[in-house]
């Protein structure tokens, strides 16, 4: 597929690049190199959604997850940090309504990279069985790369992913103090960020 020039900064066509190296070769240093180019913008984009640190770092797991699961049906029609801030925000927004969080107002307009306009809509009703489904299929994505984690990080992701404990919760089932909780999900995700990148051969 040719790309399509029009109006693209030097960065997309680099990650157009890096796409293609990764889907086409499965370079695993390509999809290291696109999550070490957004990984930090997409924590901070979720983070003025939600305003929690643990939860932003959560659903930039997902959102690359979900990314690189996907990469292969990425389209150059636009760039890849819209399609990736567009993954990140259904994330976040799905997130939003299953916990009914009181957050700032989420019909606003935001630029990508490439200066494009991002918007972001959000319908004011209830939970219906299309966001179950998109749930649903959120955590069977998640669920595959955490079956690849080391045993002695898989229960820590089960209760906080699956189980949707809070970090509090988590460290009274396992009798953890808390920081320790939270280090030992950090670290776990970053094994998640590497086998999601395709590097579980290095785990």
């Amino acid at each position: 597929m040719e790309i399509n020039e029009r109006g693209f900064s030097k960065k997309a066509l680099e990650d157009f690049e890096l796409i293609d190296q990764a889907v086409k070769h499965e370079d695993q240093q390509a999809y290291a190199s696109l999550m070490k180019r957004y990984k930090k913008a997409v924590y901070y984009m979720i983070l003025k959604m939600i305003r929690d640190a643990d939860d932003a770092e959560d659903l930039t797991m997902e959102a690359f997850a979900k990314a690189f699961k996907n990469l292969h049906r990425f389209k150059k029609d636009y760039t890849f940090s819209t399609w990736l801030f567009r993954i990140a925000t259904n994330n976040t927004i799905d997130f939003i309504r299953k916990k009914k969080l009181k957050t700032m107002s989420l019909n606003t307009t935001m630029s990508d990279d490439g200066g494009n306009s991002v918007t972001i809509d959000v319908e004011d009703d209830d939970n219906n069985p299309q966001d179950e489904f998109i749930r649903t299929q959120r955590i069977e994505m998640v669920r595959i790369f955490v079956d690849k984690l080391p045993a002695k990080y898989r229960k820590l992701v089960q209760l906080r992913y699956f189980d949707e404990l809070s970090y509090d919760e988590i460290a009274k089932e396992l009798d953890k103090p808390l920081g320790t909780v939270k280090a030992q999900l950090h670290r776990s995700r970053e094994l998640l960020y590497e086998i999601a990148a395709g590097k579980q051969k290095h785990i």
